[in-house]
């Protein structure tokens, strides 16, 4: 039965604006959890779902990548665990009579929110050039249309492929074989937006593009500093690894604009003190740092280690470490000693005497380990803001010893597994050999494009087909003005999805939807005469500690219609490439062993994939700089870096913006309209102000305004409507949701060397709303 849309859409007519908290999870995160899965899914499929989730020989959660210990509670998920696999394993369905009562225009109107809450897509889908609705399609037929489009361009570089962080390994390197044996590296993905600048360094200063430190070392360090992340909302679990490394003696500062209620008090729900108690307090040290102050504070941190050593000879610096295994400390130390005090101090916010006690706990720790997120990575000056942490860490030799290291924290799960697979746009030359050895097939060399250059080519026309393997692009995307236009501009649209999203409403001239299975459901291929329902499959992951395992979704499906995305990859590439491709598509689909055993062959590190991932909890992939102290840069060693002194300026009269999630979000994704941590109820459009900010631009806590963003181009741009919100952020800071403030960042404003966009240092004034 086709679902109405109902006369309103839920919004932020109903907002609220209650306290904020300063604890996070409890027995309310519980019944938020329950109460959400119950809705979506029902009791007995809540349950038998719910304890499979995170489970070794369950499925592994599509939300966030943060990795499970060997010992697992019955319950190893959190609140937002909980949503995302109802959200997948849902009952409701959206199936064709749906698209015709619902035209691409009157869903264009809706909400991100309202798309995501109907439910499973069940059938093939396409809008047809000049069409209002999107109508069913057969599989072939909409292979067919795939491969005509493609096969008709100029040249294989006019199409882009894009990749959602939850696609899984197998997935993922069949569809950059695919992509590459079509004649391309147009291969964007959502690290593109999030933690590139995060490779780009660590890449530059250590060789390898991922964390250094396992979950074990957390409870091995005599400090952590939690840096421009949100582990309450993006990555709840964190907080109980965290927990347990503060009862083991670890320290914890917090370093961020906003006091976050999961670094203030965790009330862990599957404790006694959690449930019945005040819980443990998390951050024995917050220091709230203006917006992009980042770099100026690690700088500091390493002008006193530099100043202390001095003072001191041989009893700070870990000069072992640094003359034989690193590059370029005298140009390093020459940059921090010359950075004055007054830029400092104007950059972060601080005062001096909160930086040099902070310090002293980093100048006393033996094991350190620096955490972060998108607080640190999306800035003009992000990719020097992460070279900075580590130089700070390189003083200490504080690389390749227990519990200490470098810990980007990756949201999305696998997000960090697809790039492994081959999912970049710039291949280095080792792994394109390899995968011409491994199937015979000329690979291209050329770089491709990137998210951003992406929607520059698709608005400029040298681009013409747009997939996406998952993913919500235009809702994840910058400059939302320019985005959908370059979007509507292709030829064709494909997006291979679980549900509705905005993504969907914004179609080409012809638009497929590719309903695909979701991790909770079971997955069977290689159908023949002995096994006429095909042979069960599991897929595996990485996670953000580079620990790979399995994950075996049971679930029926949703639809009988859908396929795996290794099916729709394979059937794909054999409508494109054609029946005499040396590649064995098919085989390859039908078992996804012999996926592995390609990976095995191509990529380092995963020798004996097939038999490893079976056992137990899976296996880590080697990390050089951690195992074995070598580092495989261009200089063969750890490289210190000096960096130019960079800040956000901020003209008077303004804010300096940065975007955020709110606690019923993951991603693109939005749960529900309430952020209960931060005292929002039934709505989205908010921005938060420090009281003392409002007092002096003249504005009243509740008012009514429109962001306006100021651009050094003398560009600017509007998100109309926002609730003011009076709330302890830094001074000179605001903070508003995603994706309802991606209009304010332009295409062109990206960080220097990772092209990511600069969506946490957005210069804003406010206006009031008409």
């Amino acid at each position: 039965m086709a679902r109405k849309a109902p006369k309103t859409d839920p919004g932020d007519e109903n907002l609220s604006v209650g306290h904020a908290k300063d604890w996070a999870a409890g027995i309310p995160g519980v019944a938020v959890a329950m109460r959400d899965a119950v809705n979506q899914m029902g009791v007995k499929r809540s349950a038998e779902t719910l304890l499979r989730l995170n489970q070794k020989k369950g499925f592994d959660c599509p939300g966030c990548a943060w990795p499970e210990a060997d010992k697992r509670h019955i319950a190893e998920f959190c609140e937002n665990g909980a949503k995302a696999v109802a959200e997948e394993a849902t009952l409701r369905r959206i199936t064709p009579e749906f698209f015709a009562s619902h035209s691409v225009a009157e869903l264009a109107e809706r909400s991100g929110y309202w798309l995501g809450q109907q439910g499973r897509l069940t059938t093939p889908m396409m809008l047809d050039d000049g069409a209002t609705h999107y109508r069913p399609v057969t599989w072939d037929e909409a292979f067919g249309v795939i491969a005509e489009e493609l096969r008709g361009l100029d040249s294989p570089d006019e199409a882009v492929f894009y990749t959602s962080g939850r696609t899984s390994n197998e997935a993922a390197f069949l569809y950059q074989a695919f992509v590459r044996s079509f004649g391309t590296n147009n291969l964007p993905d959502c690290s593109n937006m999030c933690h590139e600048s995060s490779g780009s360094a660590l890449t530059e200063t250590l060789g390898v593009g991922k964390g250094s430190v396992s979950l074990a070392d957390l409870g091995k360090a005599d400090l952590i500093l939690v840096v421009g992340q949100n582990p309450g909302t993006n990555h709840p679990r964190m907080l109980s690894a965290l927990e347990k490394a503060k009862r083991g003696g670890t320290r914890i500062t917090a370093v961020n604009p906003l006091p976050e209620a999961g670094l203030l008090r965790f009330k862990n729900p599957q404790t006694p003190s959690g449930v019945v108690g005040k819980g443990t307090p998390l951050a024995d040290r917050f220091l709230q740092i203006k917006v992009g102050g980042d770099l100026a504070l690690f700088r500091a941190f390493g002008k006193l280690m530099l100043e202390a050593e001095a003072a001191a000879p041989g009893t700070v610096l870990d000069r072992s470490f640094i003359d034989t295994y690193t590059h370029g400390f005298d140009d390093y130390a020459k940059a921090a000693r010359g950075t004055d005090w007054p830029e400092i101090l104007d950059a972060t916010g601080l005062s001096r005497a909160e930086i040099e006690a902070a310090f002293e706990e980093v100048r006393a720790s033996e094991r350190l380990i620096v955490c972060w997120a998108m607080g640190l990575t999306q800035h003009k000056h992000a990719v020097p803001t992460i070279r900075e942490v580590v130089n700070v860490l390189l003083l200490g030799g504080h690389v390749g010893r227990p519990g200490a290291g470098v810990c980007p924290v990756r949201g999305h799960s696998n997000v960090q597994g697809d790039r492994t697979m081959g999912i970049y746009e710039k291949p280095k030359d080792a792994f394109l050999d390899a995968m011409e050895a491994e199937f015979g097939v000329p690979m291209p060399r050329a770089h491709g494009f990137d998210t951003v250059d992406a929607i520059r080519a698709m608005r400029d026309g040298r681009a013409k087909v747009f997939f996406a393997m998952g993913g919500n692009f235009v809702a994840a995307t910058p400059d939302t003005d320019v985005t959908e236009p370059a979007l509507r501009s292709t030829a064709l649209t494909v997006q291979v999805s679980t549900k509705l999203n905005r993504s969907h409403v914004v179609p080409g001239r012809r638009a497929l939807i590719l309903p695909t299975l979701g991790r909770t459901e079971l997955d069977r291929q290689g159908a023949d005469a002995r096994e006429p329902e095909g042979r069960e499959q599991f897929v595996t992951v990485e996670d953000s500690m580079g620990l790979v395992h399995a994950s075996r979704g049971r679930l029926a499906p949703a639809s009988e219609a859908l396929l795996s995305e290794v099916a729709i990859v394979a059937r794909l590439a054999r409508a494109v490439l054609g029946a005499e491709h040396p590649v064995p598509w098919e085989d390859l689909a039908s078992d996804y062993d012999r996926i592995r055993d390609r990976i095995e062959h191509v990529i380092p590190g995963f020798e004996q994939f097939n038999a490893r991932v079976r056992r137990g909890s899976g296996f880590a992939l080697p990390h050089a700089p951690r195992d074995t102290r070598t580092f495989p840069t261009a200089t063969g060693k750890a490289n210190f870096t000096a960096n130019a002194f960079e800040a956000p300026v901020v003209p008077q009269g303004r804010l300096l913006l940065q975007t955020i999630r709110s606690h019923d979000q993951y991603n693109t994704t939005i749960y529900g309209l309430d952020d209960r941590y931060r005292g929002i109820h039934q709505g989205r459009r908010v921005v938060f102000v420090n009281p003392d900010d409002l007092k002096t631009l003249g504005i009243h806590d509740e008012a009514m305004v429109d962001l306006v963003s100021e651009w050094t181009d003398g560009s600017e741009r509007r998100a109309p409507g926002f609730r003011v919100v009076a709330y302890d952020t830094a001074r000179g800071c605001a903070a508003a949701y995603f994706p309802e403030t991606n209009v304010l960042v332009p295409l062109d404003s990206t960080a220097e060397v990772s092209n990511t966009p600069t969506s946490k240092a957005i210069v804003v004034r406010l206006e009031a709303a008409e």
